[in-house]
């Protein structure tokens, strides 16, 4: 991990705006989506910030993969639950970002 942390964030690996889950507070953040995997290094940490954003009372949507790896989404060639994951992903955002209006 810390060739990665050498390679992203060198020189800023305490900053909150490299890593959001080093923030003081999130209470106020946009809602949220955060996809987690089984087979993926950052795991905890992603589980670990999605129920920090819910406990601080952001909207969050959690989807975990408990049979994935890390990077699976860009391999729809391969592994058809990549697709899935981005039309799932879609949905949500769509109706976080766009919810339904009033029944007329």
């Amino acid at each position: 991990m810390k060739w990665f942390v050498d390679h992203y964030a060198k020189g800023h690996e305490t900053d909150w705006q490299a890593s959001p889950s080093r923030a003081a507070s999130l209470a106020g953040t946009a809602p949220s989506l955060v996809l987690t995997c089984a087979h993926d290094p950052l795991r905890d940490e992603g589980i670990d910030y999605a129920r920090r954003l819910e406990r601080e009372g952001v909207r969050v949507v959690h989807l975990h993969y408990s049979d994935q790896i890390h990077g699976f989404m860009s391999m729809g060639r391969l592994i058809r639950a990549a697709d899935q994951a981005i039309d799932m992903m879609a949905r949500v955002l769509k109706q976080t970002l766009w919810p339904p209006g009033p029944v007329t």
